[in-house]
């Protein structure tokens, strides 16, 4: 069995001395590299850099640079999807997102985890667990998503939480773990003043 094959079976895996899986990343890492140097006003280039980063993609996807993942390939998104600056995606194992899901700056979504084991972890084995993102998602700033985490639809994340376990659909989750606020509720269409045209 190959290091990838362990590492897509569940198995603690060698990231750090196998030669497919460092091509894989470095191959990565150069078109993450392309893409966060466009100038910002050349969103043509943009849009076909990330398509050939991400594994499967449905719609128009933004990604406000700088982004970065190890494969990408791995790596699927639904229809409206958006990132702002400095979203890394570790994505040793599958990360998928729905519909309409927004992100918010320096959030971290990371299939990987090393070995607790000192010894393994010195050695430079590593778990790959995935992570799967419900539709009409929202995380805020700075949000950390680690592996095996699944997120129900319609749900928000605060900023700066750190997901560990999984999130229902159709709450509100913050803090460090992040755990349930409180549903979403039709009041919370009134948060915000909406403006309407004078009659």
């Amino acid at each position: 069995m190959t290091e990838w094959e362990k590492a897509q079976s569940g198995y603690l895996y060698d990231a750090n001395h196998d030669a497919e899986i460092i091509a894989a990343r470095t191959k990565c890492a150069d078109l993450c590299h392309a893409f966060n140097c466009c100038r910002p006003s050349d969103t043509q280039t943009q849009a076909k850099l990330l398509r050939e980063i991400l594994g499967s993609v449905k719609g128009e996807p933004v990604a406000t640079a700088p982004f970065y993942c190890d494969y990408g390939f791995h790596i699927t998104v639904g229809e409206n999807f958006y990132t702002n600056h400095n979203c890394t995606i570790l994505d040793g194992a599958p990360v998928t997102f729905g519909d309409n899901v927004f992100i918010g700056p320096n959030c971290v979504f990371s299939t990987a985890g090393h070995a607790l084991d000192a010894q393994q972890r010195s050695s430079g084995l590593e778990i790959a667990r995935p992570i799967t993102v419900g539709n009409n998602v929202w995380f805020g700033a700075n949000v950390a998503v680690l592996p095996g985490v699944c997120i129900g639809d319609d749900t928000v994340v605060g900023a700066g939480s750190v997901v560990s376990r999984d999130l229902p659909s159709g709450v509100i989750a913050v803090g460090s773990p992040c755990r349930v606020l409180r549903p979403i509720t039709p009041a919370d269409r009134e948060k915000y003043p909406l403006w309407q045209p004078q009659r």
